[in-house]
């Protein structure tokens, strides 16, 4: 990225809608669920997506999200996703997801999105994905994350997946507790986690783990800053505030709703720079 050129980083940004592969329709309800969530519209596919960040002069970080096995949803390509960021390498770094039920093809994929489409880190969804992140059955692919020395960003908290359909549409909360991810950051120091979204019912316990383990950071997606817990923001101003990251969640929330809501927030004027673009950097790599 030539981050000289950039007013802010967003770490979490979703590929929804390939430009190339027909959308998949099955199990429409989960996405007209989370619409109705977030109170959103349709997603734009990865080049509009682009187009708008480029147009505000902002970086991203963008993924898909692999649910194969949990509900069923053929995944954007990743391959889509890292061609994109090769072609817009001033702005944009692509993130994969594997899900970690893969196994050992799982790990195969890994490394050939690593070594032939220079993925840059990985996104994990506990919840959608269903599985505990310290279930040793995932270790091996940290361990292929780890030997790259790249980040992973894991969901934690509430789902707005799921979120008003009967049942939860089968989604389970429990595996997002970011607790969980205590345990990880234990047994592999130096890969770089990122607790993605406010935690809420569980912020206390994503303040904890970020604040005891150096390699724990938290991206502020997924909710408007003026919905913040009052921990979260009072982190952020202080103890934490070298370890908090703008994320937005798009297309779910805008970077323009967000940026808007962060400045009245009651964030600090001192941390501001650290949360829109320093502490990504850093995080990152980019420096």
């Amino acid at each position: 990225m030539n981050i000289a050129d950039l007013v802010a980083i967003d770490v979490h940004t979703h590929a929804e809608f390939s430009c190339h592969e027909p959308d998949d329709d099955y199990r429409i309800e989960f996405e007209d669920a989370k619409r109705k969530y977030f109170k959103s519209g349709s997603p734009p596919p990865i080049d509009e997506t682009i187009a708008y960040y480029r147009e505000r002069k902002l970086g991203l970080v963008m993924f898909t999200v692999d649910w194969e096995f949990e509900i069923g949803r053929r995944r954007v390509p990743n391959e889509e996703v890292a061609r994109a960021a090769q072609d817009n390498a001033d702005m944009m770094m692509a993130f994969a997801s594997v899900d970690p039920h893969k196994g050992k093809m799982g790990v195969r994929e890994m490394r050939r999105l690593i070594e032939d489409f220079g993925i840059k880190g990985f996104k994990f969804h506990p919840t959608c994905q269903g599985f505990f992140p310290n279930d040793r059955m995932v270790y091996q692919l940290y361990e292929v994350i780890a030997e790259y020395g790249l980040p992973a960003i894991f969901h934690s908290g509430h789902s707005g997946v799921g979120s008003g359909m009967p049942g939860g549409g089968g989604l389970r909360l429990k595996y997002s507790n970011p607790m969980h991810l205590d345990d990880v950051a234990a047994d592999f120091p130096e890969m770089k986690i990122i607790l993605a979204h406010p935690s809420w019912p569980w912020q206390d316990e994503a303040l904890s783990v970020c604040l005891h383990k150096p390699n724990v950071y938290i991206d502020l997606s997924g909710w408007s800053p003026k919905y913040f817990p009052p921990q979260l923001v009072q982190y952020a101003n202080t103890l934490l505030k070298h370890k908090m990251l703008f994320g937005s969640d798009y297309p779910l929330i805008t970077p323009d709703r967000w940026m808007k809501d962060f400045t009245q927030a009651g964030f600090k004027e001192e941390v501001h720079a650290l949360i829109l673009k320093e502490n990504a950097i850093k995080v990152l790599g980019l420096g």
